[in-house]
Protein backbone atom coordinates (compact mmCIF):
# COMPACT_ATOMS: atom_id res chain seq x y z
CA UNK A 1 0.00 0.00 0.00
CA UNK A 2 1.16 3.22 -1.19
CA UNK A 3 1.70 5.66 1.87
CA UNK A 4 -1.12 8.00 2.47
CA UNK A 5 -3.20 6.12 -0.22
CA UNK A 6 -6.18 4.04 0.07
CA UNK A 7 -5.87 0.02 -2.01
CA UNK A 8 -7.37 -2.78 -1.64
CA UNK A 9 -6.45 -5.72 -3.46
CA UNK A 10 -9.15 -8.25 -4.65
CA UNK A 11 -8.69 -11.65 -2.85
CA UNK A 12 -12.36 -12.21 -2.19
CA UNK A 13 -15.44 -11.70 -3.69
CA UNK A 14 -19.09 -12.18 -3.31
CA UNK A 15 -21.34 -12.25 -6.58
CA UNK A 16 -24.83 -11.90 -6.76
CA UNK A 17 -26.61 -10.25 -9.78
CA UNK A 18 -30.12 -10.04 -11.44
CA UNK A 19 -28.80 -8.38 -14.13
CA UNK A 20 -26.30 -10.75 -15.82
CA UNK A 21 -24.54 -8.81 -18.60
CA UNK A 22 -20.86 -9.08 -18.64
CA UNK A 23 -20.74 -11.13 -15.13
CA UNK A 24 -19.03 -14.08 -17.00
CA UNK A 25 -16.51 -12.04 -18.43
CA UNK A 26 -15.87 -9.96 -15.33
CA UNK A 27 -15.62 -13.37 -12.97
CA UNK A 28 -13.48 -15.17 -15.04
CA UNK A 29 -10.96 -12.20 -15.17
CA UNK A 30 -11.35 -11.72 -11.55
CA UNK A 31 -10.30 -15.27 -10.70
CA UNK A 32 -7.35 -14.99 -13.13
CA UNK A 33 -6.24 -12.57 -10.78
CA UNK A 34 -6.36 -14.65 -7.92
CA UNK A 35 -9.47 -14.27 -6.58
CA UNK A 36 -11.98 -16.54 -4.77
CA UNK A 37 -15.85 -16.19 -6.01
CA UNK A 38 -18.35 -16.65 -3.48
CA UNK A 39 -22.35 -16.98 -5.22
CA UNK A 40 -25.87 -17.70 -4.82
CA UNK A 41 -29.02 -18.98 -6.45
CA UNK A 42 -29.00 -18.26 -10.30
CA UNK A 43 -25.48 -16.65 -10.20
CA UNK A 44 -23.93 -19.53 -8.60
CA UNK A 45 -25.24 -21.38 -10.85
CA UNK A 46 -24.45 -19.56 -14.38
CA UNK A 47 -20.68 -19.19 -12.85
CA UNK A 48 -20.39 -23.32 -12.34
CA UNK A 49 -21.91 -24.47 -15.73
CA UNK A 50 -19.25 -21.72 -17.34
CA UNK A 51 -16.44 -23.32 -15.45
CA UNK A 52 -15.28 -20.69 -13.60
CA UNK A 53 -14.53 -21.60 -10.06
CA UNK A 54 -17.13 -20.30 -7.34
CA UNK A 55 -18.07 -21.42 -3.69
CA UNK A 56 -21.62 -21.68 -2.94
CA UNK A 57 -22.97 -19.42 0.07
CA UNK A 58 -24.07 -22.27 1.60
CA UNK A 59 -20.52 -23.55 1.85
CA UNK A 60 -19.10 -20.70 3.53
CA UNK A 61 -22.04 -19.77 5.65
CA UNK A 62 -22.61 -23.32 6.67
CA UNK A 63 -26.48 -22.70 6.75
CA UNK A 64 -28.66 -23.71 3.44
CA UNK A 65 -31.22 -21.35 1.82
CA UNK A 66 -34.00 -21.54 3.23
CA UNK A 67 -37.61 -19.90 2.75
CA UNK A 68 -38.35 -20.04 -0.94
CA UNK A 69 -34.35 -18.30 -1.31
CA UNK A 70 -35.30 -15.22 1.41
CA UNK A 71 -32.52 -16.14 3.67
CA UNK A 72 -29.27 -16.92 2.10
CA UNK A 73 -26.80 -14.44 2.71
CA UNK A 74 -28.08 -12.47 5.75
CA UNK A 75 -24.99 -14.33 7.95
CA UNK A 76 -22.36 -13.26 10.35
CA UNK A 77 -20.20 -15.10 7.91
CA UNK A 78 -20.40 -12.76 5.24
CA UNK A 79 -21.49 -9.74 6.98
CA UNK A 80 -18.71 -10.15 9.34
CA UNK A 81 -16.08 -10.32 6.44
CA UNK A 82 -17.51 -7.22 4.64
CA UNK A 83 -18.08 -5.00 7.80
CA UNK A 84 -14.52 -5.53 9.21
CA UNK A 85 -12.31 -2.78 9.44
CA UNK A 86 -8.67 -3.89 8.47
CA UNK A 87 -7.27 -1.05 10.13
CA UNK A 88 -8.38 -2.17 13.39
CA UNK A 89 -6.62 -5.16 14.88
CA UNK A 90 -9.69 -5.88 17.00
CA UNK A 91 -11.67 -5.83 13.83
CA UNK A 92 -9.25 -8.66 12.16
CA UNK A 93 -9.10 -10.41 15.46
CA UNK A 94 -12.42 -10.91 16.29
CA UNK A 95 -12.86 -12.01 12.85
CA UNK A 96 -10.39 -14.50 13.09
CA UNK A 97 -11.65 -15.90 15.80
CA UNK A 98 -14.60 -16.71 14.44
CA UNK A 99 -12.75 -18.15 11.33
CA UNK A 100 -14.68 -15.34 9.22
CA UNK A 101 -12.69 -14.34 5.62
CA UNK A 102 -12.45 -10.51 4.77
CA UNK A 103 -13.99 -10.14 1.61
CA UNK A 104 -12.49 -7.46 -0.40
CA UNK A 105 -15.64 -6.97 -2.86
CA UNK A 106 -18.89 -7.32 -3.45
CA UNK A 107 -20.56 -7.05 -6.90
CA UNK A 108 -24.46 -6.90 -6.35
CA UNK A 109 -27.68 -5.70 -8.11
CA UNK A 110 -30.87 -6.17 -7.01
CA UNK A 111 -33.94 -7.88 -7.57
CA UNK A 112 -35.81 -6.03 -10.28
CA UNK A 113 -38.74 -4.13 -8.49
CA UNK A 114 -39.03 -1.69 -10.98
CA UNK A 115 -39.63 -4.18 -14.09
CA UNK A 116 -41.78 -6.05 -12.32
CA UNK A 117 -44.07 -3.26 -11.37
CA UNK A 118 -44.35 -2.03 -15.08
CA UNK A 119 -44.89 -5.17 -16.04
CA UNK A 120 -47.91 -5.64 -17.51
CA UNK A 121 -50.53 -7.69 -15.56
CA UNK A 122 -48.22 -7.71 -12.60
CA UNK A 123 -49.76 -9.48 -9.70
CA UNK A 124 -48.95 -7.60 -6.03
CA UNK A 125 -47.19 -11.10 -4.45
CA UNK A 126 -45.17 -11.08 -7.37
CA UNK A 127 -44.21 -7.51 -6.58
CA UNK A 128 -43.29 -8.09 -2.80
CA UNK A 129 -41.70 -10.82 -4.08
CA UNK A 130 -39.00 -8.62 -5.82
CA UNK A 131 -38.12 -6.45 -2.58
CA UNK A 132 -35.20 -7.54 -2.38
CA UNK A 133 -33.52 -7.64 1.30
CA UNK A 134 -30.15 -9.41 0.87
CA UNK A 135 -28.71 -7.37 -1.78
CA UNK A 136 -29.39 -3.58 -0.43
CA UNK A 137 -27.98 -5.64 3.30
CA UNK A 138 -24.90 -6.62 1.93
CA UNK A 139 -24.49 -3.10 -0.59
CA UNK A 140 -24.98 -1.13 2.64
CA UNK A 141 -22.20 -3.12 4.30
CA UNK A 142 -19.77 -2.85 1.56
CA UNK A 143 -20.36 0.78 1.05
CA UNK A 144 -20.21 1.65 4.61
CA UNK A 145 -16.95 0.06 5.19
CA UNK A 146 -15.84 1.03 1.42
CA UNK A 147 -12.15 1.93 2.73
CA UNK A 148 -11.55 -1.77 3.04
CA UNK A 149 -14.28 -3.46 0.46
CA UNK A 150 -14.97 -2.80 -3.21
CA UNK A 151 -18.84 -2.25 -3.97
CA UNK A 152 -19.75 -2.58 -7.53
CA UNK A 153 -23.97 -2.26 -8.27
CA UNK A 154 -23.98 -1.49 -11.97
CA UNK A 155 -22.29 -3.60 -14.92
CA UNK A 156 -21.40 -0.79 -17.00
CA UNK A 157 -18.42 -0.63 -13.93
CA UNK A 158 -16.88 -3.75 -14.74
CA UNK A 159 -14.32 -2.59 -17.45
CA UNK A 160 -13.39 0.27 -15.50
CA UNK A 161 -12.87 -2.03 -12.54
CA UNK A 162 -10.41 -4.58 -14.29
CA UNK A 163 -8.61 -1.76 -16.21
CA UNK A 164 -7.87 -0.68 -12.19
CA UNK A 165 -7.07 -4.52 -11.25
CA UNK A 166 -5.01 -4.90 -14.42
CA UNK A 167 -2.69 -1.93 -14.09
CA UNK A 168 -2.09 -1.38 -10.53
CA UNK A 169 -3.10 -5.36 -8.84
CA UNK A 170 -5.17 -3.16 -6.29
CA UNK A 171 -8.27 -0.86 -6.52
CA UNK A 172 -7.37 3.43 -5.51
CA UNK A 173 -9.16 5.36 -3.01
CA UNK A 174 -10.56 7.57 -5.33
CA UNK A 175 -12.42 4.60 -7.22
CA UNK A 176 -13.36 3.00 -4.23
CA UNK A 177 -15.22 6.49 -3.47
CA UNK A 178 -16.89 6.98 -6.36
CA UNK A 179 -17.98 2.61 -6.18
CA UNK A 180 -19.52 3.64 -2.79
CA UNK A 181 -21.60 7.00 -3.73
CA UNK A 182 -22.93 5.33 -6.42
CA UNK A 183 -23.72 2.28 -3.91
CA UNK A 184 -25.79 4.41 -2.00
CA UNK A 185 -27.62 6.36 -4.43
CA UNK A 186 -28.20 2.86 -6.01
CA UNK A 187 -29.94 1.43 -2.79
CA UNK A 188 -31.95 4.93 -1.77
CA UNK A 189 -33.28 4.87 -5.73
CA UNK A 190 -34.49 1.43 -4.93
CA UNK A 191 -35.78 2.40 -1.12
CA UNK A 192 -37.64 5.08 -3.13
CA UNK A 193 -38.80 2.58 -5.83
CA UNK A 194 -40.77 0.87 -3.27
CA UNK A 195 -42.12 3.34 -0.78
CA UNK A 196 -43.42 5.44 -3.58
CA UNK A 197 -45.22 2.25 -4.65
CA UNK A 198 -46.68 1.48 -1.75
CA UNK A 199 -47.72 4.95 -0.81
CA UNK A 200 -49.27 4.93 -4.74
CA UNK A 201 -51.13 1.92 -3.67
CA UNK A 202 -52.14 2.42 0.35
CA UNK A 203 -51.28 6.15 1.10
CA UNK A 204 -53.46 9.03 1.63
CA UNK A 205 -52.71 12.37 1.91
CA UNK A 206 -48.91 13.63 2.13
CA UNK A 207 -46.13 10.95 3.29
CA UNK A 208 -44.23 12.49 6.00
CA UNK A 209 -41.10 12.08 3.64
CA UNK A 210 -41.69 12.94 0.10
CA UNK A 211 -40.58 9.69 -2.07
CA UNK A 212 -39.57 10.93 -5.41
CA UNK A 213 -37.74 8.12 -7.42
CA UNK A 214 -36.15 9.14 -10.34
CA UNK A 215 -33.62 7.57 -13.08
CA UNK A 216 -31.61 9.56 -15.43
CA UNK A 217 -32.70 9.95 -18.98
CA UNK A 218 -29.58 11.95 -19.98
CA UNK A 219 -27.34 15.01 -19.44
CA UNK A 220 -28.43 18.14 -21.15
CA UNK A 221 -26.55 20.45 -22.81
CA UNK A 222 -26.62 23.39 -20.48
CA UNK A 223 -29.66 24.55 -18.11
CA UNK A 224 -31.81 27.50 -18.40
CA UNK A 225 -28.89 29.32 -20.07
CA UNK A 226 -25.55 28.51 -21.39
CA UNK A 227 -23.73 28.64 -18.08
CA UNK A 228 -25.97 26.47 -15.69
CA UNK A 229 -25.53 22.55 -16.17
CA UNK A 230 -28.39 20.62 -16.40
CA UNK A 231 -29.98 16.68 -16.56
CA UNK A 232 -33.51 15.71 -16.92
CA UNK A 233 -34.89 12.81 -15.33
CA UNK A 234 -37.93 10.99 -15.34
CA UNK A 235 -40.20 9.15 -12.92
CA UNK A 236 -40.27 5.06 -13.40
CA UNK A 237 -43.72 4.82 -12.63
CA UNK A 238 -45.10 7.47 -14.16
CA UNK A 239 -48.52 6.80 -15.97
CA UNK A 240 -50.41 8.03 -19.19
CA UNK A 241 -48.98 10.50 -21.80
CA UNK A 242 -46.19 12.23 -21.18
CA UNK A 243 -43.00 13.87 -22.45
CA UNK A 244 -40.51 11.85 -20.38
CA UNK A 245 -41.78 8.48 -21.96
CA UNK A 246 -41.74 9.89 -25.20
CA UNK A 247 -39.33 9.00 -27.94
CA UNK A 248 -37.19 11.88 -30.26
CA UNK A 249 -36.68 10.74 -33.88
CA UNK A 250 -35.27 13.74 -35.31
CA UNK A 251 -33.51 16.44 -34.49
CA UNK A 252 -30.60 17.29 -32.22
CA UNK A 253 -30.79 17.20 -28.17
CA UNK A 254 -33.24 18.69 -26.56
CA UNK A 255 -32.82 21.73 -24.44
CA UNK A 256 -34.18 22.70 -20.88
CA UNK A 257 -36.07 25.17 -21.94
CA UNK A 258 -37.55 22.81 -24.66
CA UNK A 259 -38.34 19.86 -22.12
CA UNK A 260 -40.39 23.00 -20.01
CA UNK A 261 -42.31 23.79 -22.65
CA UNK A 262 -43.08 20.61 -24.56
CA UNK A 263 -44.21 20.04 -20.53
CA UNK A 264 -46.45 22.81 -20.71
CA UNK A 265 -47.88 22.03 -24.38
CA UNK A 266 -48.68 18.72 -24.05
CA UNK A 267 -50.54 19.40 -20.07
CA UNK A 268 -52.91 21.54 -22.19
CA UNK A 269 -53.31 19.56 -25.32
CA UNK A 270 -54.34 16.39 -22.55
CA UNK A 271 -57.26 18.92 -22.14
CA UNK A 272 -58.98 18.75 -25.28
CA UNK A 273 -60.52 15.76 -26.68
CA UNK A 274 -61.53 17.65 -30.32
CA UNK A 275 -58.40 18.37 -32.76
CA UNK A 276 -56.23 20.66 -31.00
CA UNK A 277 -52.99 22.48 -31.91
CA UNK A 278 -50.43 24.65 -28.89
CA UNK A 279 -48.17 26.44 -30.01
CA UNK A 280 -45.82 27.36 -26.89
CA UNK A 281 -43.11 30.17 -26.16
CA UNK A 282 -41.32 30.79 -22.84
CA UNK A 283 -43.82 28.39 -20.75
CA UNK A 284 -46.89 30.19 -21.97
CA UNK A 285 -49.08 29.52 -25.18
CA UNK A 286 -49.04 31.83 -27.69
CA UNK A 287 -51.42 30.11 -29.64
CA UNK A 288 -54.24 27.52 -29.38
CA UNK A 289 -56.96 26.46 -31.42
CA UNK A 290 -59.76 23.43 -31.86
CA UNK A 291 -61.29 22.63 -35.69
CA UNK A 292 -62.65 19.87 -37.46
CA UNK A 293 -59.18 18.57 -38.16
CA UNK A 294 -55.85 19.09 -37.32
CA UNK A 295 -54.55 21.17 -39.80
CA UNK A 296 -57.16 23.73 -39.45
CA UNK A 297 -56.42 23.73 -36.00
CA UNK A 298 -52.89 24.19 -36.17
CA UNK A 299 -53.03 26.88 -39.15
CA UNK A 300 -55.23 28.75 -36.70
CA UNK A 301 -53.14 28.18 -33.52
CA UNK A 302 -50.44 29.34 -35.08
CA UNK A 303 -51.91 32.42 -36.84
CA UNK A 304 -53.00 33.85 -32.87
CA UNK A 305 -49.46 35.38 -32.69
CA UNK A 306 -47.58 34.62 -35.58
CA UNK A 307 -44.76 36.78 -34.25
CA UNK A 308 -44.38 35.61 -30.65
CA UNK A 309 -44.46 32.30 -32.50
CA UNK A 310 -41.03 32.51 -33.79
CA UNK A 311 -38.57 29.75 -32.18
CA UNK A 312 -42.20 27.90 -31.07
CA UNK A 313 -42.56 24.51 -29.40
CA UNK A 314 -45.57 22.64 -31.23
CA UNK A 315 -47.94 20.07 -29.92
CA UNK A 316 -51.09 18.49 -31.88
CA UNK A 317 -53.08 16.29 -30.10
CA UNK A 318 -53.38 14.26 -33.61
CA UNK A 319 -50.86 12.34 -35.58
CA UNK A 320 -49.38 15.06 -37.76
CA UNK A 321 -50.59 14.83 -41.22
CA UNK A 322 -48.51 15.77 -44.70
CA UNK A 323 -50.40 19.71 -44.61
CA UNK A 324 -49.58 20.42 -41.36
CA UNK A 325 -46.37 19.04 -41.41
CA UNK A 326 -45.56 21.36 -44.87
CA UNK A 327 -46.79 24.31 -42.86
CA UNK A 328 -44.89 23.66 -39.94
CA UNK A 329 -41.91 23.26 -42.14
CA UNK A 330 -42.58 27.02 -43.34
CA UNK A 331 -41.61 28.39 -40.14
CA UNK A 332 -38.42 28.19 -37.27
CA UNK A 333 -39.79 25.78 -34.70
CA UNK A 334 -37.74 24.41 -31.85
CA UNK A 335 -39.82 21.21 -31.35
CA UNK A 336 -43.19 19.00 -32.55
CA UNK A 337 -44.98 16.41 -30.29
CA UNK A 338 -48.00 14.57 -31.38
CA UNK A 339 -49.24 10.85 -30.89
CA UNK A 340 -47.12 9.97 -34.42
CA UNK A 341 -46.00 11.21 -37.75
CA UNK A 342 -47.65 10.02 -40.91
CA UNK A 343 -45.86 8.50 -43.78
CA UNK A 344 -43.39 10.96 -45.42
CA UNK A 345 -43.92 13.79 -42.63
CA UNK A 346 -40.88 12.64 -41.17
CA UNK A 347 -38.93 12.79 -44.35
CA UNK A 348 -40.26 15.96 -44.83
CA UNK A 349 -39.75 17.95 -41.12
CA UNK A 350 -36.20 16.08 -40.90
CA UNK A 351 -34.90 18.34 -43.86
CA UNK A 352 -34.73 21.15 -40.84
CA UNK A 353 -31.78 19.55 -39.40
CA UNK A 354 -31.93 21.40 -36.13
CA UNK A 355 -36.32 20.68 -35.55
CA UNK A 356 -36.80 18.14 -32.26
CA UNK A 357 -39.44 15.62 -33.62
CA UNK A 358 -41.20 13.68 -30.65
CA UNK A 359 -44.09 11.42 -30.78
CA UNK A 360 -45.99 10.08 -27.74
CA UNK A 361 -46.89 7.05 -29.44
CA UNK A 362 -50.03 7.54 -27.28
CA UNK A 363 -53.55 9.62 -27.47
CA UNK A 364 -53.08 13.05 -26.41
CA UNK A 365 -56.10 13.23 -24.90
CA UNK A 366 -58.08 13.89 -21.24
CA UNK A 367 -58.40 10.06 -20.63
CA UNK A 368 -54.40 10.06 -20.65
CA UNK A 369 -53.69 12.34 -18.32
CA UNK A 370 -52.80 10.59 -14.48
CA UNK A 371 -52.83 13.59 -11.59
CA UNK A 372 -49.74 12.87 -9.70
CA UNK A 373 -48.46 15.51 -6.85
CA UNK A 374 -46.65 18.63 -8.79
CA UNK A 375 -43.15 19.43 -6.44
CA UNK A 376 -41.23 22.59 -6.69
CA UNK A 377 -38.10 23.08 -5.52
CA UNK A 378 -37.10 26.20 -3.08
CA UNK A 379 -33.97 27.00 -1.45
CA UNK A 380 -33.74 24.58 1.06
CA UNK A 381 -36.98 23.16 0.94
CA UNK A 382 -39.50 21.41 -1.51
CA UNK A 383 -43.00 22.48 -2.26
CA UNK A 384 -45.61 19.77 -2.52
CA UNK A 385 -48.99 19.88 -3.63
CA UNK A 386 -51.88 17.90 -5.20
CA UNK A 387 -52.47 18.22 -8.94
CA UNK A 388 -56.11 18.88 -8.97
CA UNK A 389 -58.22 20.12 -12.10
CA UNK A 390 -61.98 21.48 -10.40
CA UNK A 391 -64.72 20.16 -13.80
CA UNK A 392 -66.51 23.28 -14.61
CA UNK A 393 -70.13 21.96 -15.57
CA UNK A 394 -71.79 24.78 -17.29
CA UNK A 395 -75.19 24.74 -15.37
CA UNK A 396 -73.23 25.01 -12.13
CA UNK A 397 -71.74 28.67 -13.85
CA UNK A 398 -73.41 31.05 -11.40
CA UNK A 399 -74.78 34.54 -14.15
CA UNK A 400 -74.19 37.35 -11.81
CA UNK A 401 -74.79 40.27 -14.49
CA UNK A 402 -78.29 40.84 -15.71
CA UNK A 403 -77.57 39.62 -19.13
CA UNK A 404 -76.93 35.97 -19.15
CA UNK A 405 -74.67 34.67 -22.03
CA UNK A 406 -76.13 32.86 -24.92
CA UNK A 407 -75.08 29.30 -25.78
CA UNK A 408 -72.45 30.39 -27.84
CA UNK A 409 -70.72 32.66 -25.26
CA UNK A 410 -71.30 29.78 -22.78
CA UNK A 411 -68.75 27.32 -24.95
CA UNK A 412 -66.97 30.26 -25.77
CA UNK A 413 -65.86 30.93 -22.38
CA UNK A 414 -65.92 27.29 -21.42
CA UNK A 415 -62.81 27.01 -23.97
CA UNK A 416 -61.17 30.67 -22.56
CA UNK A 417 -61.43 29.47 -19.33
CA UNK A 418 -59.33 26.29 -20.06
CA UNK A 419 -57.08 28.11 -21.72
CA UNK A 420 -56.68 30.76 -18.69
CA UNK A 421 -55.69 27.75 -16.15
CA UNK A 422 -52.39 27.07 -18.05
CA UNK A 423 -51.24 30.94 -18.59
CA UNK A 424 -48.81 32.09 -16.41
CA UNK A 425 -50.45 34.55 -13.45
CA UNK A 426 -51.80 37.25 -13.60
CA UNK A 427 -53.53 35.46 -16.78
CA UNK A 428 -56.41 36.81 -18.99
CA UNK A 429 -56.92 35.19 -22.72
CA UNK A 430 -59.41 36.96 -24.99
CA UNK A 431 -61.44 34.11 -27.67
CA UNK A 432 -63.68 33.37 -30.09
CA UNK A 433 -65.09 30.06 -30.78
CA UNK A 434 -62.83 27.80 -30.11
CA UNK A 435 -59.59 29.39 -30.93
CA UNK A 436 -57.53 32.19 -28.71
CA UNK A 437 -56.95 35.53 -30.09
CA UNK A 438 -55.37 37.47 -27.25
CA UNK A 439 -53.32 36.48 -24.55
CA UNK A 440 -52.06 38.26 -21.38
CA UNK A 441 -49.46 36.30 -19.13
CA UNK A 442 -47.76 36.71 -16.00
CA UNK A 443 -48.19 40.73 -15.27
CA UNK A 444 -48.16 41.84 -11.89
CA UNK A 445 -51.42 43.69 -12.28
CA UNK A 446 -54.57 42.27 -13.86
CA UNK A 447 -55.44 45.39 -15.95
CA UNK A 448 -51.96 45.20 -17.63
CA UNK A 449 -52.68 41.81 -18.86
CA UNK A 450 -55.96 42.65 -19.91
CA UNK A 451 -54.21 44.85 -22.16
CA UNK A 452 -51.56 42.96 -23.15
CA UNK A 453 -54.36 40.33 -24.28
CA UNK A 454 -56.18 43.00 -26.32
CA UNK A 455 -52.88 44.58 -28.12
CA UNK A 456 -51.50 40.89 -28.93
CA UNK A 457 -54.97 40.03 -30.69
CA UNK A 458 -54.32 39.20 -34.57
CA UNK A 459 -57.10 40.24 -35.20
CA UNK A 460 -60.40 42.15 -34.34
CA UNK A 461 -61.03 41.42 -30.57
CA UNK A 462 -64.94 42.83 -31.51
CA UNK A 463 -67.30 40.15 -29.90
CA UNK A 464 -64.75 37.72 -28.09
CA UNK A 465 -65.24 36.54 -24.24
CA UNK A 466 -62.51 36.87 -21.62
CA UNK A 467 -61.49 34.46 -18.89
CA UNK A 468 -59.34 35.66 -16.03
CA UNK A 469 -57.63 33.13 -13.82
CA UNK A 470 -58.50 34.98 -10.63
CA UNK A 471 -61.22 37.30 -9.48
CA UNK A 472 -60.91 41.30 -10.58
CA UNK A 473 -59.80 43.08 -7.43
CA UNK A 474 -61.03 46.49 -9.51
CA UNK A 475 -63.78 47.02 -12.04
CA UNK A 476 -60.64 48.46 -14.09
CA UNK A 477 -60.26 45.04 -16.07
CA UNK A 478 -63.76 44.79 -17.26
CA UNK A 479 -63.36 48.05 -18.56
CA UNK A 480 -60.19 47.37 -20.66
CA UNK A 481 -62.04 44.10 -21.89
CA UNK A 482 -65.20 46.50 -22.84
CA UNK A 483 -63.33 48.81 -24.80
CA UNK A 484 -62.19 45.32 -26.58
CA UNK A 485 -65.48 44.50 -27.57
CA UNK A 486 -65.94 41.94 -25.30
CA UNK A 487 -69.55 40.27 -24.74
CA UNK A 488 -68.85 37.96 -21.68
CA UNK A 489 -66.41 37.60 -19.17
CA UNK A 490 -65.51 33.88 -16.72
CA UNK A 491 -64.26 34.60 -13.61
CA UNK A 492 -63.78 33.02 -10.03
CA UNK A 493 -65.12 35.51 -8.05
CA UNK A 494 -64.70 36.70 -4.83
CA UNK A 495 -63.19 39.91 -4.72
CA UNK A 496 -64.20 42.17 -1.93
CA UNK A 497 -65.45 44.59 -5.08
CA UNK A 498 -67.32 42.10 -6.89
CA UNK A 499 -70.37 44.14 -6.54
CA UNK A 500 -68.52 47.05 -8.20
CA UNK A 501 -67.06 44.70 -10.87
CA UNK A 502 -70.56 43.12 -11.88
CA UNK A 503 -71.79 47.04 -12.06
CA UNK A 504 -69.04 48.01 -14.88
CA UNK A 505 -70.14 44.61 -16.58
CA UNK A 506 -73.79 45.62 -16.42
CA UNK A 507 -72.74 48.87 -17.40
CA UNK A 508 -71.07 47.71 -20.36
CA UNK A 509 -74.30 45.29 -20.85
CA UNK A 510 -71.94 42.03 -20.78
CA UNK A 511 -72.65 38.72 -19.60
CA UNK A 512 -70.88 37.58 -16.54
CA UNK A 513 -70.43 33.96 -14.89
CA UNK A 514 -68.53 32.80 -11.80
CA UNK A 515 -66.78 29.23 -11.53
CA UNK A 516 -65.77 29.39 -7.92
CA UNK A 517 -62.60 28.27 -8.24
CA UNK A 518 -59.23 29.99 -9.37
CA UNK A 519 -56.61 28.59 -11.60
CA UNK A 520 -53.43 30.48 -10.64
CA UNK A 521 -50.10 29.14 -12.21
CA UNK A 522 -46.97 30.56 -10.79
Amino acid sequence: MKEGIQLVKIRRVIISVSDKNGILDFSKELTQMGAEIISTGGTYKLLKDNGIPVKEVAEVTGFPEMLDGRVKTLHPMLHGGILARRDLPEHMAAIKDKGIIPVDMVVVNLYPFRETVLKEGAKYEDIVENIDIGGPSMIRAAAKNYRSVAVVTNPDQYSAILEELRTGGEISEGVLEKLMLEAFITTAEYDSMISSYMFGRFGDGFPRSFPAPTEKVEDLRYGENPNQKAAFYRMPFAKGTTVAKSEKIHGKELSYNNILDLDKALDIAMDFERPTAVVMKHTNPCGLASDDDIFEAFKTAYNVDPLSAFGCVICINRNCDMRTAEMISQYFVEAVICPDYEPGTIELLSQKKNIRLLRTNSPIAPSERYREFKVKKVYGGMLVQTDEDVPIDPKNLKVVTNRRPTSEEIAALLFAWKLAKHVTSNAVVFVKGERAIGIGAGQMSRVDSAKIAAMKANEPTQGSVMASDAFFPFRDGVDEAAKAGVTAIIQPGGSIRDQEVIDAANEHNMAMVFTGCRVFRH
